[in-house]
Formats: structure tokens, sequence, C-alpha cells
């Protein structure tokens, strides 16, 4: 299998939780999203107002879990596994010397989530939450879970939005509250995306994408959808 090669084109390319017109670098940004996951397993996880706020939303920490992850400092993997890793899938050993140590980790997002959905993603809680490269860092991840959080709120109602958010028995989401400080921007592109939706639940892509037929000259409402291409505002269908 083929990968991209670094830092080509299929590493930049404009994202959804970005304007449209932007360019995400991943490669860029991945150092900046470590930065913050080391911070939040090194140091936030172990902070008093951290572990005070984590257990008025009800999520628990890393170090919390029964499988819990302490730090992220790196550990060797078990001998065997090392011993394949040093000969590689071709007897060889991996360029780089990639996954002869592996970086403890945890996921982000259900924190990140938490904190949207119960309106407490202030910059000053993801800074204690996330360190000094939180903008960087999970920034552009914030700003798409802020978008979800809105669709789900415009997709369903509030019981099946809460199930969405509830992540299990123990850690159910205490509450909601609506979208803390919505701008304009955020709302027009939200908007936006959310027509975008709209229109692949009609298979309005590629060639019958509302911008193309419009660039074609068919954007007259005769089509077979109902004449339902721009400004799509379904929302039972």
């Amino acid at each position: 299998m083929a990968f991209p090669q670094p830092g080509g084109p299929a590493f930049r390319h404009a994202q959804s939780f970005a304007d449209a017109q932007s360019q995400f670098d991943i490669l860029e940004w991945h150092p900046y999203f470590m930065s913050c996951m080391r911070y939040f397993l090194d140091h936030a996880q172990y902070h008093g107002p951290v572990q005070a706020l984590a257990g008025f939303i009800n999520i628990r920490l890393p170090f919390q879990k029964p499988n819990p992850v302490l730090s992220s400092q790196t550990v060797r993997p078990p001998p065997e596994l090392e011993a394949s890793c040093v000969r590689g899938a071709a007897g060889k050993a991996p360029v780089g010397g990639y996954g002869l140590q592996s970086y403890a980790s945890v996921n982000l997002i259900p924190y990140i989530r938490r904190l949207v959905a119960t309106g407490y993603d202030f910059p000053g809680v993801l800074h204690g939450f996330f360190g000094d490269d939180w903008e960087a860092g999970i920034g552009p991840l914030h700003e798409n879970e802020r978008r979800n959080y809105l669709f789900a709120a415009k997709s369903s109602n509030w019981l099946k939005v809460k199930a969405a958010y509830d992540m299990n028995e123990e850690e159910s989401v205490p509450f909601l509250k609506p979208l803390r400080d919505a701008t304009e921007r955020e709302i027009v592109l939200a908007e936006r995306s959310w027509s975008e939706w709209l229109a692949m639940q009609d298979w309005m892509l590629g060639p019958r994408a509302p911008d193309v037929q419009q660039a074609n000259g068919n954007g007259n409402g005769n089509n077979a959808n109902g004449g339902r291409m721009q400004g799509i505002k379904r929302e039972g269908d």
C-alpha cells in the first residue's frame, strides 16, 4: 500500500473545522497536539482544579480509570514485540526505528466534548487541561466539537443528544448547556456545513453539488430533488 508523501498535498488540505479557504497542515499541527497530550497526562490530571471540575462534570481522569495512565513517559514493549519491530515485516529494521518505543496516550476528544456540552470550554479551562499549546494543539478539535454539538442539537431532541454525550453509566453527562459564546462566524460556518450535509443526504455531490449546478446554469430548481438546492433547511426528513 502506498502512503502519501510526508508533507505532500494529502497532509495539507481544507478541513471542516477551519474556514473553508484555510489550509490545515497535519504534520505542523501534530507536535502541538502531542504537547497537549503530555501536559494533560503529566500535569493537569494531578492538578486540584482540574480534578474538581472533572468530578463536577462526571468524567474520569486517566489516572482514575480501571487501567490507569499515570504519565506520558515512554514504555518499552514486551521483548517479543520489540524483537518483531527490530526485524520488521520484510526482515529489516523499521525506518527511523519506529515501533521500538511506544508513548502512553489517551483520547482527548471525550474531555473536549464534555467541556463543550457542559459549557466549561472557556479558554482558561482549556489552558488548565491542555497547557500553553492548547490553541494550536487541541484548538482545531475544540472548534470541530463545538460545531458537532450544534449539529447534534439541530438533528435530534434533548434526550437523544444527552444519550449521545453520555459515555457510560458511571460517566453520564450530568447536564447540557447551550453552546457557550457562539459567534456569528461560527454559526455561519456551521450553517454552511449543515447545508452540505443535507445535500449529501440527497446525493447532491460532485457534479450534482448545488454550487456546480449553479455554475453550469442548472440552478433553476428543475432537478430530481424537487428544487432543494441552496439553503437546504430540512430538519425532519
